[in-house]
């Protein structure tokens, strides 16, 4: 069984025991549980319920297991040709780590 679910604005593919990174979720603590009830789609045993535009009555429930994980850096360059302009910038995402409990259908 699997679902696909809105979480933060964006949209994930979730399944029992699968690890997440989503956006930083403010207020998380380690072992918090969160419900997200935004279920889009249901494939449970080959039986595909799609929402309009979310599934009545499904959820998914998801344990915090690190509230600040930052992703990999990511560089930022910019240049002016013949200028002698040169400006570098570094920048890291910060995501909260998640494993999917249960998906309620």
């Amino acid at each position: 069984m699997y679902a696909i679910v809105e979480i933060n604005g964006q949209q994930f593919k979730v399944e029992e025991g699968k690890k997440l990174f989503v956006n930083h979720i403010q207020d998380a603590e380690p072992g918090q549980t969160v419900e997200y009830d935004k279920v889009l789609l249901v494939d449970a045993d080959g039986t595909v319920s799609v929402g309009t535009p979310t599934v009545e009555g499904a959820k998914v429930v998801v344990e915090v297991v690190s509230p600040l994980v930052k992703g990999e850096k990511v560089l930022v360059f910019h240049k002016k040709r013949r200028k002698g302009f040169r400006k570098l910038n570094g920048y890291r995402h910060q995501f909260t780590e998640v494993t999917v409990k249960q998906v309620i259908a």
